[in-house]
């Protein structure tokens, strides 16, 4: 599979097809979160300082607005949550964090160092649910009982209309190093609301040991609240009829892949974080032209302004909706072919001639000067990008990778790799492709393992080794078995050709295969479930007309070759769900990811979807990842927090 650098653009637009609608409506969960919220704050009357935790800003950023806080539930204040005394506080001082330790720690000494213990009434909104660990916390320090003590369910938040996460961090490795399987709980919890909302779902199609976990919590909590679910009139449109769940173990090397589509790429290079990202605030709110007798800024050594915070969004973003889901070779014909038109429609002011064309005119200009902000911004977003593209390790890593998964030639991957690690090439790109060639290979002999590790720990700093034992204890850095002809091939191998993965012609311009969105490699994780999904007569080569789903139907040994347990159940839908059924609307398969998903596997579902004109395919994830942002969750603490990670370890990347 020949490896190429999205660093240049066909001069030819692609053909953008919109996505179907979503068949359910995602924007009830968002209502849902936002009334938990505002109902737990009017509980609290009087004014109320609100002090939260800088990781919560964001989805509540997604489910809520600070104004409507502020103007109608009394929220006058907002502080960080952060070691140190109150100060300026109302008399109701409301918490709003995760249960973790070193947040009831600084809430303790807060408390405990105010002057007047009667001064302040102190509430506590533990997202999602309060832990027994944090209540022991509390107690030993002596403030359980100054503290009211509430839970607030945010669920499901949606991050488009067809993705929908709990936003969580760095669940993979709470749960598959941690061994704290919380988030499973909290994510059949949040599933449960799903079902409330729009009935039992039918058909449950797995794969992973934390899949079946989910599964049977499923199960259990629908026989003890058996009157929960959904009875008569479903909440809001739509209707589920199935749900895929796959654990993030299942595939890993998609996880640890380079990203080449933009919104992917932009998460590798600049960081999408609850779907927002931090940019310039001058490519926002250009500043006023220069004035020629002022001094410069740079004259001035006036310090470069702090970065914003901007969201990305589809429904805000028009030029983002097209660019986002494309691969980033084409990216580039996209923004040309946007600033012809923006040119374009800005010259038609020297055609307009009446009072009327002006009018016009100027009514379209608030419209133009929106996309051409977005214009710029996304210029900016490409040219960060480019920087990266261009440079010789990232193309030397991607074609390691694209030979790797292919299996061309590992013997000249390995050599490759070694050239990086003596360029001192970031930590985190070398060790994704290790990562990739153990995954892939069933492991890495052991001579060899034992040189790249030594090679990485005296080139970036034997801090790092506790980052390769945690990689060892999840298997994705594994040593090889000894070679039999018994033995048989590695779980990737056996899929490459079954599945189709490697795909040669992969047409970028109008991408008809997932395989674009890694320029010719289709991930695992969405070949299963465009298996799984794929109506049953169809599957079998035999033109049916129904939409049973196939499922795991003739991949049942590639399936069963891959890591954790396998599953395909089902359970007893309500009447009214099949009457909606039977009555031709489109039902909708819920696709759900247990310790993340990237968004070049988004985009990839979102093809899939496309493709599906009688079913529509809904997102679930516990959090969006990259490959990096995985192993910098096993980073040691210490390395994170001192920043060492973000330098040369991490690259562009950070």
């Amino acid at each position: 599979m020949q490896a190429r650098a999205p660093d240049r653009a066909p001069e030819s637009g692609p053909t953008v097809v919109a996505p179907p609608p979503s068949g359910v409506d995602s924007e009830l969960l968002r209502l849902i979160s936002s009334t938990a919220l505002q109902n737990k704050l009017d509980t609290i009357v009087g004014p109320k300082t609100l002090i939260l935790t800088p990781s919560l800003a964001g989805p509540l950023g997604l489910v809520t607005e600070v104004g409507l806080l502020k103007n109608n539930h009394a929220v006058t204040k907002m502080f960080w949550l952060e070691p140190g005394p109150l100060s300026q506080a109302e008399r109701n001082v409301v918490y709003l964090c995760r249960p973790e330790v070193k947040y009831m720690r600084m809430i303790a000494d807060q408390i405990r160092t105010t002057p007047d213990p009667t001064q302040h009434r102190y509430h506590l909104l533990v997202v999602p649910r309060m832990t027994s660990l944090c209540s022991t916390i509390l107690s030993d320090l002596g403030v359980l009982g100054s503290l009211e003590i509430q839970e607030l369910q945010l669920g499901l938040i949606p991050l488009e209309k067809d993705v929908l996460s709990l936003e969580y961090e760095n669940v993979w490795r709470t749960v598959e190093l941690d061994g704290d399987t919380s988030p499973i709980y909290d994510l059949a919890r949040s599933i449960m609301t799903l079902q409330r909302a729009f009935g039992p779902i039918p058909r449950l199609i797995g794969k992973g040991d934390s899949a079946r976990r989910l599964v049977d919590l499923l199960k259990r909590f629908r026989a003890e609240q058996p009157s929960a679910m959904a009875q008569g009139a479903p909440l809001a449109n739509g209707v589920i009829d199935s749900m895929i769940v796959l654990d993030r173990q299942v595939d890993m090397v998609s996880a640890l892949c380079t990203q080449l589509t933009y919104e992917g790429l932009v998460d590798e290079v600049v960081g999408i974080k609850h779907s927002h990202i931090d940019v310039d605030p001058n490519l926002l709110n250009p500043p006023p032209p220069a004035s020629t007798s002022t001094p410069t800024q740079t004259s001035m050594n006036v310090p470069t302004p702090r970065k914003r915070k901007h969201l990305l969004s589809s429904s805000t973003d028009q030029l983002f909706s097209e660019l986002r889901d494309q691969n980033f070779a084409v990216v580039g014909s996209v923004l040309n072919r946007t600033a012809r038109r923006l040119n374009e429609d800005y010259e038609k002011r020297h055609q307009a001639k009446t009072a009327a064309e002006l009018r016009q005119f100027v009514g379209q200009l608030g419209g133009l000067q929106s996309e051409h902000q977005a214009l710029r911004l996304h210029t900016n977003l490409t040219e960060q990008i480019m920087g990266l593209t261009r440079t010789d390790e990232f193309n030397i890593a991607l074609e390691v990778q694209q030979n790797l998964i292919a299996g061309v030639d590992l013997a000249t991957q390995e050599n490759s790799i070694r050239d990086l690690i003596n360029l001192e090439a970031p930590l985190r790109t070398v060790l994704r492709l290790i990562c990739v060639y153990s995954l892939i290979s069933g492991g890495i002999k052991q001579k060899l393992l034992e040189e790249f590790k030594r090679d990485l720990l005296q080139t970036y700093g034997f801090d790092y080794l506790p980052l390769l034992l945690a990689l060892e204890r999840l298997n994705v850095l594994t040593r090889a078995q000894p070679s039999s002809r018994s033995a048989p091939k590695p779980p990737f191998a056996q899929c490459r050709k079954p599945l189709r993965l490697i795909v040669d012609d992969v047409d970028e311009q109008n991408p008809q295969d997932p395989s674009y969105v890694f320029s010719g490699y289709a991930p695992l994780s969405v070949r299963l479930v465009q298996t799984a999904v794929t109506p049953a007569g169809v599957a079998n080569g035999v033109s049916r007309g129904s939409n049973s789903l196939n499922g795991w139907r003739g991949i049942e040994e590639i399936v069963r070759a891959l890591p954790g347990a396998t599953f395909d159940e089902r359970q007893k839908a309500d009447d009214m769900a099949m009457q909606r059924l039977s009555s031709g609307e489109v039902p909708t398969t819920v696709v759900c990811f247990i310790g993340g998903i990237t968004f070049a596997e988004i985009s990839a579902l979102r093809l899939l979807n496309r493709q599906l004109p009688s079913r529509n395919l809904l997102i679930v994830t516990t959090d969006t990842i990259t490959g990096s942002s995985l192993l910098t969750s096993l980073t040691p603490e210490p390395l994170r927090r001192a920043g060492t990670v973000s330098a040369r370890e991490s690259g562009a990347s950070s």
